[in-house]
């Protein structure tokens, strides 16, 4: 595995790589990977010639009281990791490589950020779509992986790469889980070892809503009610708890085909996300 920090160094390669007529996949990432970052890359590596993985910290998608300065950072520990599974090349560019003095190509992330995390993390979404479209234009991938674990992020992005008619597929790939059910994050190394032991609560709950949901009950509010009612024993604070149309995000009133449950809450200080996909 070779790594690059330059993005004119990038450029040239991938153009050579195109050239030859390789079929390019990427993996963006902020680093400190996971297996569930693992599975995106091994995922890539089986569909394409050339597998690219980026790691950046991106401060445009942290609000001032989040935690962008103590998010989890360890390069030589990720490049470990992505030569075990073989990965073509590591891209960690610098934050004035990304973000040029004078820097003013702000994406609006659309109406997908109305909902959900968006009011609770305002401008998250808008710094997300801004540095993926940045990564985007200097890595020039055909396929790009992202999981649904960050489910808001994951449609965004589609959304932005239909507006823009960008020649780049999204791959959507499954939630990896710890054995106990929760969802893989960097974030989970924040908790201790109590905190560990709660937040096997979310994906719970979640079961909750799906044994709900399968059972009969269609009245979103009532599952909403129930979903909380368990959460609340475990968690410091939830964010919250939301049923929405899995395309749109809109939130629904009635359980009708398939909706999106999703959930965010506070376990200490640190703020966990997971979501699920139920079909009547």
């Amino acid at each position: 595995m070779k790594l690059i920090q330059s993005p004119s160094k990038l450029n040239r390669l991938v153009h050579q790589l195109k050239r030859k007529g390789r079929r390019i996949g990427f993996v963006p990432t902020m680093g400190y990977l996971h297996k569930g970052h693992l599975a995106l890359v091994k995922r890539a590596l089986k569909e394409n010639d050339v597998v690219i993985v980026s790691i950046f910290v991106n401060p445009t998608q942290f609000g001032p009281k989040e935690d962008f300065k103590r998010y989890p950072r360890n390069l030589k520990r990720d490049q470990k990791f992505l030569k075990q599974v073989h990965t073509d090349y590591l891209f960690a560019p610098t934050r004035r490589s990304v973000y040029p003095k004078g820097f003013r190509e702000f994406v609006s992330p659309g109406p997908l950020a109305k909902y959900l995390c968006g009011p609770k993390r305002p401008g998250h979404f808008q710094g997300v779509a801004t540095v993926v479209n940045r990564l985007f234009q200097m890595v020039a991938p055909d396929s790009a992986y992202f999981g649904e674990k960050d489910y808001q992020q994951l449609r965004v992005i589609q959304e932005m790469v239909r507006r823009f008619r960008l020649p780049i597929a999204i791959k959507r790939c499954p939630i990896v889980r710890e054995r106990d059910g929760l969802a893989m994050s960097s974030r989970n190394r924040y908790l201790s070892t109590k905190e560990r032991i709660q937040a096997r609560a979310l994906y719970q709950s979640l079961l909750k809503a799906h044994k709900l949901i399968k059972g009969g009950e269609r009245d979103a509010g009532r599952i909403k009610r129930e979903v909380r009612k368990f959460l609340k024993p475990y968690v410091t604070k939830i964010d919250y708890v939301e049923i929405s149309n899995p395309s749109t995000l809109v939130l629904v009133k009635r359980v009708k085909g398939s909706v999106l449950v999703t959930l965010a809450c506070f376990i200490g200080t640190t703020r966990l996300i997971d979501n699920k996909i139920i079909k009547v």
